[in-house]
């Protein structure tokens, strides 16, 4: 069978072509388009279809950045309406089907190998639920379910959850934020934006400003990867303090939704962000800060914590999804 797999978030679009084969999904092309330079999603489909090395296609799934009901999508971070019936009927497909993004990769963490995964902790290994939590242009969450005899996805916006703080800077932090954008949920503050929040709440404090150089870098490639990278190459002492506080929140909040699924199968990092910044996740102790609940110290210590570090799991899940729901 021919497949459409597609992930589709506010920065970028991917869409592969797969062929099903007896061993597994076979890729055979793949594009990406800038979210925010379309209109819709049928735009870049359309795109997509008409290249020439395309055929006919039978079946297509697609990851979505936001809450799908009755497969229908109000993008979180995207002014876009999806409609899984209506792409159908538009375009021919034998099915059509709609995933939250984290449920796709959740999918996608079957087709994994051992490569495809960093692992910060090993925990023990156990059978059971897991879940899923990646930090990009918003803060994706879902659960895997184990029933006895396979896991299942099933998505969640536990992302745009309440931020909690729990010391006196994070109050302010939450102030500061608060006064900007009224409700601060965990991804105001685990993702790009978040951490570009994070600096501009910092940099408020006496003796800090943005270097010239640094200033650059940050039109080049974005706020957020600018910071990153300074705190990576240890540059830039208020980009470290930021990152530092980044990760100690992320892995706060893995921890939340971990507890919450009750992950006893791991915890996996999904993302841009995540596979990039491995080297401040140890030297921020994120391990330490995910493990860090109390009472509740040793059940989190006892799940696996792994870094997804292939950027095409989101795609792999979608095609595999459709593979084996006709």
């Amino acid at each position: 069978m021919r497949i459409l797999a597609g992930d589709i978030g506010g920065t970028n679009t991917r869409l592969a072509w797969f062929d099903t084969e007896t061993h597994g999904l076979k890729p055979r092309l793949e594009r990406t388009y800038p979210s925010p330079q379309h209109q819709s999603v049928e735009s870049i489909l359309e795109r997509f279809l008409t290249l020439p090395e395309i055929p006919d296609i039978e079946l297509t799934c697609l990851g979505v950045a936001g809450p799908v009901i009755d497969q229908v999508c109000e993008t979180t971070n995207l002014p876009w309406r999806l409609d899984a019936a209506a792409i159908r009927e538009r375009f021919g497909f034998r099915e059509t089907w709609l995933l939250n993004d984290l449920e796709a990769n959740a999918w996608g963490l079957e087709t994994l190998q051992a490569g495809d995964l960093h692992t910060l902790h090993a925990g023990r290994e156990q059978t059971g639920n897991r879940a899923i939590i990646s930090a990009g242009t918003g803060l994706g969450q879902a659960g895997i379910f184990w029933d006895g005899q396979a896991h299942t996805p099933f998505s969640s916006e536990g992302g745009h959850a309440d931020f909690s703080p729990t010391s006196p800077q994070e109050y302010a932090l939450y102030e500061h934020l608060s006064a900007h954008y009224g409700h601060v949920s965990w991804e105001r503050l685990v993702s790009g934006p978040g951490i570009g929040d994070i600096y501009g709440f910092l940099l408020q404090q006496p003796g800090y400003s943005t270097p010239e150089t640094l200033a650059q870098r940050m039109q080049q490639i974005g706020r957020a990867p600018a910071i990153s990278e300074a705190a990576l190459n240890g540059t830039d002492p208020l980009c470290e303090r930021t990152m530092a506080l980044f990760v100690r929140l992320y892995a706060r909040e893995a921890a939340n939704h971990a507890l919450k699924i009750m992950a006893r199968g791991g915890v996996y990092l999904g993302g841009g962000i995540a596979p990039g910044i491995l080297s401040l996740f140890e030297k921020h102790d994120f391990v330490a800060h995910f493990q860090a609940k109390g009472r509740m110290s040793p059940l989190l210590a006892s799940m696996p914590l792994k870094v997804v570090l292939n950027d095409k799991t989101a795609l792999m899940g979608a095609a595999y999804y459709a593979a084996h729901h006709i």
